[in-house]
């Protein structure tokens, strides 16, 4: 087990290898599905409800699976799902007090999967070459860095004095919200609300995001969101992981069953901020987005250009450029 295995070395996603092990344990392989059933259930869904994805095919929740050592799945995978779904079935007091790991590790496997089944139709559509050839190296790297952060799953993985990820668990007014899921691969970000509780997370940034949001976070605590609001929420953090401009980069040392994680500082050599400059109009277009169910208009949210509307009494809004 002391080797690391790394995906996107070979672009292993052939269904022939334990999509998070790479086979360290030597066991037959299983189907796992990416939206595990307890939650379908908890959540009233049937699994035929549809999803897109990038290569524009429709699939089935149901029909999401990657492949998993029975191993690991038994002794790893299949208790994390036990610890998160304990945690769902009481609310909002049961998923804020999850260690951040567990949630981590959760939406890290949810979205590692999701990708996992995109790179397959990315390469039966010769978007992508067998060792991925035109896939920015980039993205391959946050990709790679992400599943070799995923093996704390099955193995000790220490994280040197740094967190990985922005996480945020926060109440909701509507108790009986239905469940309802984004995510974006290439920046890692994740958003769910259900019941009384949403959660946001940026599973690649350093908790630098979580920091640039920090007025608005030290505004909200302890205080119950509405859906809208919990939207507005979600929306700067999808806006501000997109123009978040580092690419963490780590220091990765196998030591027998351990891997050790130490992070570069994110500074590096350049002199500019972290993130690009904010920009009222384009935030504005991820608002209108998010608010789709209240139908607001790009044109209502942005009237005021200096201004877009907000369901926050103070918005806290980052500054423009």
């Amino acid at each position: 087990m002391n080797g690391l295995y790394q995906p996107f070395k070979n672009f292993d996603f052939k269904n022939d290898k334990c999509f998070l092990s790479g086979d360290a344990f030597a066991t037959p392989l299983t189907s796992v599905n990416v939206l595990p059933d307890w939650l379908l259930s908890m959540a009233n869904l049937s699994g035929n409800e549809q999803i897109k994805l990038l290569d524009e095919s429709i699939r089935t929740y149901k029909s999401l699976v990657v492949p998993c050592s029975v191993a690991v799945f038994d002794q790893f995978v299949s208790p994390l799902e036990d610890r998160v779904a304990l945690a769902f079935g009481k609310g909002y007091a049961g998923v804020s007090a999850l260690p951040e790991i567990d949630l981590f590790n959760w939406i890290g496997k949810f979205m590692y999967s999701i990708l996992y089944i995109e790179m397959q139709g990315a390469i039966r559509l010769q978007q992508l070459s067998g060792d991925g050839m035109n896939m920015s190296q980039g993205l391959m790297h946050k990709f790679g860095n992400l599943h070799t952060m995923l093996q704390s799953i099955f193995r000790e993985v220490v994280f040197e004095d740094f967190t990985p990820w922005s996480i945020l668990v926060v109440p909701l007014e509507e108790k009986e919200t239905a469940f309802s899921f984004r995510d974006e691969i290439n920046t890692l970000t994740f958003s769910l609300k259900f019941k009384d509780f949403g959660i946001i997370a940026c599973l690649q940034d350093n908790g630098t995001n979580k920091r640039y949001h920090q007025e608005l976070l030290d505004s909200i605590q302890g205080k119950t969101l509405s859906e809208q609001q919990f939207e507005e929420v979600a929306a700067r953090f999808f806006y501000s992981a997109y123009l978040f401009n580092r690419l963490p980069e780590y220091t990765i040392m196998p030591v027998e069953d351990t891997i050790y994680i130490d992070a570069m500082p994110l500074k590096g050599t350049l002199n500019k901020a972290l993130f690009d400059v904010w920009a009222h109009k384009t935030y504005a277009q991820v608002l209108e987005n998010f608010w789709k169910p209240w139908g607001h208009t790009l044109f209502e949210i942005i009237k005021d250009p200096t201004a877009p509307m907000s369901y926050f009494d103070e918005p806290f809004l980052p500054a423009t450029g």
